[in-house]
């Protein structure tokens, strides 16, 4: 009974394995393709710079970025190649258990037939039945022959079973090895890949230092470009913190002169409850729920609206939509060292690049509180309660000042970097004007 219960929970415990398993090995092959299709579109942008026949900083970025997918994509395989082992492992374990108990049912099914061969003659038989003591023994010893026979039936079948069983296993061996040869080919492939890209890594950066003072100047001018760019930004949010300012004033105000203008007993009874200035903005928001126990009060958020955009926008952070279905980041957050130089930039969003003309969305609910030109080029801001998102490098707008706009409107078109060169700077900023990195707020690309 035991030995039962045993096998049945192996052969369970086997089963969740193999499950589990195969839905890693799916999980991995998943990421496999959405790296491949990562790399596709990398060398889509990269051609479209070496299409300039200028050597640029965007080139040495997406072979940057390359060559850092390509590392994760041979990391993926070789996770595979590690979970293919264990498959294969396994199942060879398995081979060997279902040939060491095939064999012993074989033996004690031999020794059943030897023994039955031996008592053949049906004298045999009649004499064990008829040496009862009794007709209730007689009964016995025939329930007894009956199920003798019923064992030897159930023996063969076993036989035949396991020997299925064995024969899928070392079936579904073979596929496993099949499948790993040939992971390991792709993952040789893709090995001499990274090498090549690593070469032209080399290549590029071997360049940049022959270029540095060139380049440099193109660095200058682009920060002297995003300081103009976020004293614009920062001139915006103080405006608008102003004006949140004002309009409070003014309501609370305009309630204090109402509860004057009412009799003592009806401003007892008719007050509405909001009509003192709150150091804290917890208060529930029908259908928000904040991130934060508490909140620090703040002028952009002293209205409802407000504050419900606010509390969405943190909520969803790192699902937040990307401002653009295609493209590639290829100035990251915050200050960069330009490899193979001395140079440095500093960015205060990310700049994607991608084809001039390509559609740039919200990334959220909101409003728009500026769409105009800043430094020669077209800049969209977008306010999410005390949060603001930043579009730059637009060629054209397609929503005026004041209007609501929701996640995925349309705001308008991409255009060109300082550098001539198709690209969107995305940046999101907070109420106290502190740029934030856009790329843990937005869900991961696919």
């Amino acid at each position: 009974m035991f030995k039962r219960i045993f096998s049945v929970l192996f052969l369970v415990l086997a089963v969740t394995l193999c499950v589990s398993a195969q839905n890693t090995r799916e999980e991995l092959q998943k990421k496999e393709q959405d790296l491949q299709k990562e790399l596709a579109d990398l060398n889509k942008a990269l051609n479209q710079t070496q299409n300039n026949k200028k050597l640029s900083l965007k080139q040495l970025a997406i072979i940057k970025s390359k060559i850092n997918k390509r590392e994760e994509l041979v990391n993926s395989i070789n996770r595979q190649v590690r979970q293919m082992d264990e498959t294969i492992f396994e199942n060879e374990r398995d081979i060997y258990r279902l040939r060491k108990e095939l064999d012993t049912l074989k033996i004690k099914y031999a020794k059943s037939i030897v023994f039955a061969y031996k008592n053949r003659s049906s004298y045999e038989y009649l004499n064990f039945l008829f040496s009862a003591s009794s007709f209730n023994d007689a009964l016995k010893r025939m329930t007894y022959l009956k199920s003798y026979r019923q064992n030897r039936e159930t023996q063969v079948s076993t036989i035949i079973k396991s020997d299925q069983l064995l024969q899928e296993k070392i079936g579904t061996l073979s596929k496993n090895k099949k499948e790993r040869l040939g992971t390991l080919q792709t993952q040789s492939e893709q090995l001499k890949v990274l090498q090549a890209d690593k070469k032209e890594q080399d290549q590029v950066v071997a360049q940049l230092k022959g270029q540095e003072k060139e380049y440099g100047k193109q660095i200058s001018d682009k920060e002297k470009q995003r300081q103009r760019v976020q004293q614009a930004f920062n001139a915006i949010i103080r405006r608008e913190i102003d004006d949140a300012k004002k309009k409070e004033a003014a309501r609370l105000k305009a309630q204090e002169d109402q509860k004057r203008s009412q009799p003592a007993d009806a401003t007892a009874k008719n007050a509405p409850p909001a009509t003192r200035p709150r150091s804290l903005s917890n208060e529930p928001i029908t259908g928000v729920t904040s991130t934060a126990t508490e909140r620090t009060y703040n002028p952009l958020e002293s209205t409802p609206e407000g504050r419900e955009m606010s509390v969405n926008f943190e909520n969803n952070k790192g699902r937040l939509p990307w401002p653009v279905s295609t493209g590639v980041v290829t100035a990251h957050f915050g200050l960069e060292k330009i490899p193979g130089t001395k140079l440095t930039r500093k960015t205060d969003g990310i700049e994607i690049s991608l084809p001039v003309g390509s559609t740039v969305r919200s990334v959220a609910d909101g409003k728009v509180i500026f769409a105009g030109e800043v430094d020669g080029e077209q800049l969209l801001v977008v306010q999410h309660g005390k949060y603001f998102c930043g579009y730059n490098h637009l060629s054209s707008v397609a929503v005026a000042k004041d209007q609501e706009v929701k996640a995925g409107t349309v705001l308008g078109k991409s255009g060109t970097s300082i550098d001539g060169e198709g690209a969107l700077l995305f940046m999101i900023t907070n109420d106290k004007s502190v740029p934030l990195n856009p790329e843990p707020w937005l869900k991961p690309q696919k």
